[in-house]
């Protein structure tokens, strides 16, 4: 049964919020995917490409970085610091350019284990370095594409996803491609990734200035020419605040941004998601579906309807979409954290708010999403919440987040037996757990405990 969200939220607001996730795993400035489908739609429009053409590039532009997350944690163990920084000023470099690449592996390299490691790291680069890059970029092209054709796109949206990083003299990866044997739509995300990434660091000149550079080398030179052409207009770079660039955007969408999803669909790109959150670490591989598969169990014991357990549901799927902005030397870290660690750890759930909030529809489900580490006695994050400000279905999953977290392997410990979670939320009685939701969940431990990966309401 579709319901009135249908009519409530269209595709494209829907993957411009949603691509700010993918941003901050990336290490990009809000809005980053946001303003390359800007870029990369005025150039469609200097090539007149046809309205179907243009909307498959808008889709492709804005999940570029659908399988960033798949090699996080590789990058943190090559690197040994945060793979945010490393994705970030890898896109600074002209790979082409040996001393680029060079200065890149020394500057980025961590010292925090000594120069003896930092120097056998940079030895491994040299000797291993293009089959590394090759196997860091085959793994996310080939999951942001996997993820594009779950979410429903076509083959040449997947295909598109799948080779952004091939450059048009042959040198890219993962395939090698040279010339019109790229996917146009590479082509043009490539440039306007590249464009977007210079333009920050010194305008619309430095912009240009790197463009040009890479004209028949990265670029295909009548993609070069068309932005260049497109870039010359002053409005094509009037729009920078995000919100405004938002907005604008919709209405570059072929179809005006007016084509509505489903609640089915809403459903498919939330599982999407939570897949893309738990490939960030293999410590977290299963816990955004795992955590909404138990907060729906305990909801439905605890008498919530079930069209607003479906509301939920995603909530509960998404609720560490925020943990994409923090590092894998964080989330990885065997040891404990420092005080600076874990103030990173606590904006996730801030992060999980103000993603969500962009959806107008999620404005309620953001809030309660985003709340799932306040504590009934003050003293959780981000907000420190106490108990008359946290909804019921907050409680649940908060309930739901601890137990997987405590029957989950973590890099400073093993999972704990049944036994022992048991009585650690027994402690936290009253305290960060609601001791109704703890009495339900208990009653329901035959029902949560075996892996539910499904989601019960499609």
């Amino acid at each position: 049964m579709e319901t009135q969200d249908q009519a409530r939220i269209t595709s494209s607001e829907l993957f411009t919020a949603l691509s700010y996730a993918l941003d901050i795993t990336q290490g990009q400035p809000k809005g980053h995917a946001v303003r390359c489908c800007w870029i990369g739609i005025h150039i469609a429009q200097k090539l007149a490409l046809k309205k179907e053409q243009i909307r498959e590039l808008y889709y492709t532009v804005l999940l570029k970085d659908a399988g960033c997350s798949s090699n996080a944690a590789r990058l943190f163990q090559l690197y040994g610091c945060d793979e945010r920084k490393i994705k970030s000023d890898f896109k600074k470099v002209n790979s082409d350019k040996l001393l680029q690449v060079l200065n890149f592996i020394i500057k980025n390299t961590s010292l925090s284990e000594g120069h003896l490691k930092k120097l056998k790291r940079i030895v491994h680069f040299v000797r291993n370095g293009k089959q590394l890059t090759a196997e860091l970029i085959q793994t996310r092209c080939e999951r942001g594409a996997n993820i594009t054709l779950r979410l429903g796109f076509s083959e040449a949206v997947a295909d598109s996803v799948r080779h952004l990083d091939e450059h048009y003299n042959g040198g890219g990866r993962p395939g090698g491609l040279a010339g019109d044997r790229i996917p146009l739509y590479s082509r043009i995300a490539l440039l306007a990734q590249v464009a977007d990434v210079f333009y920050h660091i010194g305008g619309p000149e430095a912009a240009q200035k790197e463009i040009q550079s890479r004209k028949g080398t990265w670029f295909d030179p009548e993609v070069v020419e068309a932005f260049l052409k497109a870039s010359q207009d002053p409005s094509f770079w009037k729009i920078r605040d995000e919100d405004l660039t938002q907005q604008a955007l919709a209405s570059l969408e072929p179809d005006g941004g007016k084509i509505s999803v489903s609640e089915s669909y809403l459903d498919t790109v939330a599982l999407a998601f939570a897949d893309i959150i738990d490939a960030k670490s293999p410590f977290t591989f299963g816990h955004s579906t795992r955590v909404a598969a138990y907060a729906d169990t305990l909801a439905a014991q605890m008498g919530i309807d079930e069209k607003r357990r479906r509301w939920f549901y995603r909530g509960s799927l998404l609720h560490d979409i925020g943990k994409l902005g923090v590092s894998n030397a964080i989330l990885d870290k065997p040891g404990k954290l420092t005080e600076e660690e874990f103030a990173q750890v606590k904006l996730h759930p801030k992060y999980t708010e103000e993603i969500l909030s962009k959806i107008a529809i999620f404005k309620d489900l953001a809030q309660m999403a985003g709340a799932h580490h306040e504590r009934l006695d003050g003293k959780g994050y981000h907000k420190g919440l106490t108990a008359k400000d946290i909804c019921l279905e907050t409680r649940i999953l908060t309930l739901a987040d601890i137990f997987d977290a405590l029957s989950a392997k973590r890099p400073y410990r093993d999972a704990m037996p049944l036994e022992k979670i048991l009585v650690v939320l027994e402690e936290m009685r009253g305290t960060a757990i609601d001791s109704n939701c703890l009495d339900e969940f208990k009653k329901v431990l035959d029902k949560i405990l075996p892996q539910m990966k499904l989601n019960p309401h499609q």
